[in-house]
């Protein structure tokens, strides 16, 4: 969520969910951690956060939206049902429930696969290349920025072989890069790595023929 920021989300639009329900102003027994997302709504169950909400992030479980939740939430809503093994709904039941559902999961076997494998070796690769000090949010920001730029370019023939799909487009089906693309480790890391030496953490020059083989 503190990335959803850095990006240009706004707090006060996120209603973050634990096991009691909508973490907001006043609520006893919450951490440092969850105080930094309390929000003064009178939301207080994951009923009342989808009601009208563009964007779902699940992080939690199986099954916890329901086709009633989904369809309370505004037009053309992006889901992001990433328990593992199974989404908190399922591509088909989310379908079923609305046509213009833009979904995504952690799982191989459905389109919009989100797979941490898109970014993290290719975000220490550019940090190592530059020898950065540490690796910070302008660095993140910019890997999701060349991720988010990938999956709008034309999708190679390799990945079409790899992914055994006939045609592959940025769209509804295809949001985010396949974790097979070879593009990624030139693309990531060397936005990476330029941000690393535009924010000044870098130790060594952006080099002129990156990215490195």
């Amino acid at each position: 969520m503190r990335l959803l920021v850095s990006c240009g989300a706004k707090k006060e639009n996120i209603f973050m969910l634990d096991r009691k329900g909508v973490i907001h102003e006043g609520r006893d027994g919450i951490n440092e951690y969850k105080a930094e997302f309390a929000n003064n709504t009178d939301k207080r169950t994951l009923e009342d956060a989808c009601k009208d909400a563009d964007v779902f992030v699940g992080l939690s479980g199986a099954n916890l939206l329901s086709p009633q939740m989904l369809a309370s939430m505004a037009p053309n809503p992006v889901v992001f049902a990433c328990s593992n093994p199974d989404p908190e709904i399922s591509p088909a039941l989310a379908l079923e429930t609305r046509d213009d559902v833009i979904m995504a999961t952690g799982r191989s076997d459905h389109p919009n696969q989100v797979n941490n494998v898109l970014g993290f070796p290719f975000i220490f690769r550019g940090a190592l290349d530059v020898r950065a000090k540490l690796i910070n949010e302008s660095m993140k920001v910019a890997a999701v920025h060349a991720i988010a730029d990938l999956a709008k370019k034309p999708v190679t023939q390799e990945v079409i072989d790899a992914s055994d799909e006939d045609h592959l487009e940025y769209g509804k089906n295809y949001i985010i890069p396949k974790p097979m693309d070879s593009r990624l480790l030139g693309e990531v890391s060397a936005a990476v790595a330029k941000a690393a030496v535009d924010s000044g953490v870098a130790q060594l020059p952006y080099p002129e023929d990156y990215p490195l083989v």
